[in-house]
């Protein structure tokens, strides 16, 4: 079973932002699970050089641990910072502006809670500046870094290193963001946004004050939006690659469903039409419902092996199974790649 990293990371980081009672045991506890966790990750792929999970789960242990004002062994550090000098951040499915993001967050929260040696901190510095310029240089024509959902991430480094006030590209990031904010729909994603609106990082956890506050939180109405009428129709393909498989193509059928179905809506679908036979399978994340199994084909991390998710021929979709809702003749492709 795969180290729970990111997962313990994104809890420890919000159970410190939600104030926790002073008995520390509990935390205690998790914190000394996520050490172990993060040698784990590392112990048990040392072979392939990388974690088992990913360098994206790895840094938000090591960025959870320094919120906590917890120390981490320098190997640790010294492996995020070897993956960076050598561009090991990336994948088959896009490029790596969260995790570098994620990494020069915990540089920066190392350096500023004084958790490392002074020649460390000034190297860990450096590299966080190197990433704050590949960010800028790589900021695309609709104001993005990376994707939509990558860009909160990149902009609280801006806002870690006080340099968001001076940079033209947080500007730009900051009026496309407040342009799709219906886009973050997750508890995840509106966790990653939130800060950026009100001009925080995660760092600002961990010197918070925690005070009583009035209970201001009020249900959500419960009115239910009409159902959307129409149906429209679908073309999912399954890719494998060799060396996988002996063909190329897997399925290719049309799939009818409602109109305004999510992806998640027609993998469902296609399940039901039974002929030719399709199957899926899923495995909850803080992300949503990830996409695990594809006929007889599992994503396997250990093998790097993943799921990517397209609109032909060849565009990244940047929202998860249950997020993405296709148009109508739109052809979707289920491609198996390594990352």
């Amino acid at each position: 079973e795969l180290p729970e990293t990111g997962r313990l990371a994104l809890y420890l980081l919000g159970l410190r932002a939600t104030c926790p009672p002073p008995e520390p045991r509990p935390q205690r506890s998790l914190v000394t699970w996520l050490k172990y966790y993060l040698e784990e990750d590392w112990a048990g792929s040392r072979q392939h050089g990388h974690p088992l999970t990913s360098y994206y789960q790895y840094s938000l242990g090591v960025l959870a641990l320094c919120v906590h004002r917890k120390r981490v062994r320098e190997e640790v550090i010294r492996r995020l910072l070897a993956a960076e000098h050598h561009g090991r951040f990336g994948h088959a499915g896009g490029g790596a502006v969260d995790t570098e993001a994620v990494a020069a967050l915990a540089f920066t929260c190392l350096e500023r809670e004084r958790l490392v040696g002074a020649r460390l901190a000034a190297e860990l510095r450096v590299t966080a500046g190197r990433v704050r310029r590949r960010m800028v240089e790589a900021q695309g024509q609709d104001g993005f870094f990376g994707n939509i959902y990558s860009t909160p991430w990149a902009m609280q480094v801006f806002i870690a290193t006080n340099t968001c006030q001076r940079q033209p590209a947080y500007s730009r990031a900051m009026a496309a963001l407040l342009e799709n904010l219906g886009t973050f729909t997750t508890a995840a994603t509106m966790a990653q946004v939130l800060p950026v609106l009100h001009g925080r990082s995660y760092l600002d956890i961990a010197s918070m004050q925690c005070r009583e506050e009035l209970d201001t939180l009020t249900p959500i109405s419960t009115t239910t939006l009409p159902e959307t009428l129409g149906n429209m129709t679908v073309r999912l393909m399954v890719e494998c690659p060799e060396p996988w498989c002996p063909r190329r193509w897997l399925y290719d059928q049309p799939v009818p469903a409602p109109t305004g179905a999510s992806l998640l809506d027609v993998l469902r679908a296609a399940t039901a039409q039974g002929d030719p036979n399709f199957t899926f399978g899923t495995q909850d994340t803080s992300q949503g419902p990830f996409l695990s199994r594809v006929l007889w084909l599992e994503a396997q991390q250990q093998q790097r092996r993943y799921w990517q998710l397209l609109s032909a021929p060849n565009t990244n979709l940047e929202m998860g199974i249950a997020d993405y809702r296709p148009r109508d003749e739109e052809t979707l492709i289920l491609r198996l790649s390594k990352w």
